[in-house]
């Protein structure tokens, strides 16, 4: 099959610099943590403690003191757009509340960072991440399984991701479940000195699974390319497994190119000297710049006793389109 082009898709020609182009041995865990004041606590306390909305969801921190909290997120927000692209509040003491008192601690957070959006097409914006016990199949994500998750970035299938993930650690699992977090920026860099020639297959479009979050007449794979120029940054989408997938759905093999080109990529982000590894903690957020870093979690095992379920609540931030989760449609 011949090579697929887009012969006008701008491509970054040259090494991108700065504190995003990470490595290994470049970052600590002082780069991305981020302490929690105890100003900070005081605020959320006395928030979660007034009367709220039935809906976690329709909590307006615009109506509540938060000075010291939306200092700390602004912190968070530097760390994600002029640091490493990852951030660890460290930390909130949810042993202390209630489970939904927690989620609404979690929800005033991201809501800080900016708007959260929606994460399925039912609306769901409050995403809980833990095993489910169901197989993997399609409309089941690894998120709700104990399984390890290759490095991925979230939603690469939509029209525009999330700019920001966030997870809000409410229980750790018994054993595993360690996060690993890579910059694409740096993935990129090594593309380019690498194989600069698969680098513009790169930025040329493949099929995405929708993973069932579309209607019922629509296609199941939608089309993107992995890297992209915006405004001369870059913004990258990730997920082998989605592709692959996305080709079988769209009944187009993927091109000699294109595979060698994933193949390439997928050495770089997968080489130990391009990640960090920590285990989130409870109480911890983690925050990401989905576009343009990875992320991994290893296989977890739950205890069987009740209260001992590793659960994280996930978060998505977006600026661009509609809550929506596809955000070029309104409803």
């Amino acid at each position: 099959m011949a090579p697929i082009r887009i012969p006008h898709a701008p491509v970054i020609e040259h090494d991108i610099p700065g504190r995003r182009a990470w490595h290994r041995d470049g970052v600590t865990a002082a780069d991305w943590t981020v302490p929690v004041p105890p100003a900070c606590v005081d605020e959320m306390e006395r928030a979660i403690a007034q009367p709220r909305p039935s809906s976690i969801e329709a909590i307006r921190p615009d109506r509540h003191a938060l000075v010291a909290c939306a200092a700390l997120m602004e912190r968070v927000r530097q760390k994600l757009v002029d640091g490493p692209g990852i951030a660890v509040v460290d930390r909130v003491p949810v042993e202390r509340y209630a489970a939904d008192d927690a989620k609404a601690i979690g929800w005033i957070l991201a809501s800080l960072l900016g708007r959260i959006v929606a994460q399925k097409w039912d609306g769901t914006r409050l995403y809980d991440v833990k095993d489910s016990g169901r197989a993997l199949g399609y409309g089941v994500r690894r998120s709700v399984t104990n399984l390890e998750q290759p490095f991925h970035t979230d939603g690469p299938w939509l029209w525009q991701p999330p700019a920001f993930v966030g997870l809000f650690c409410l229980a750790t699992a018994r054993a595993g479940g360690e996060s690993r977090v890579t910059s694409l920026v740096s993935a990129h860099n090594a593309m380019r000195a690498r194989h600069g020639r698969l680098l513009d297959r790169l930025y040329a479009p493949f099929h995405w699974d929708r993973q069932a979050e579309h209607g019922a007449d629509d296609a199941r794979w939608a089309t993107h390319p992995v890297f992209a120029a915006d405004g001369g940054a870059l913004t990258a989408r990730y997920y082998d497994d989605y592709i692959a997938n996305g080709q079988r759905f769209a009944g187009e093999p993927l091109d000699a190119e294109g595979t060698d080109a994933l193949a390439a990529l997928r050495e770089i982000v997968d080489a130990p000297e391009h990640w960090v590894e920590f285990r989130i903690e409870q109480g911890q957020l983690q925050y990401l710049n989905n576009r343009q870093v990875a992320h991994s979690r290893t296989a977890f095992r739950d205890a069987q006793e009740p209260g001992n379920i590793r659960h994280m609540l996930r978060l998505w931030n977006r600026e661009e389109g509609t809550l929506h989760v596809d955000g070029q449609i309104t409803a």
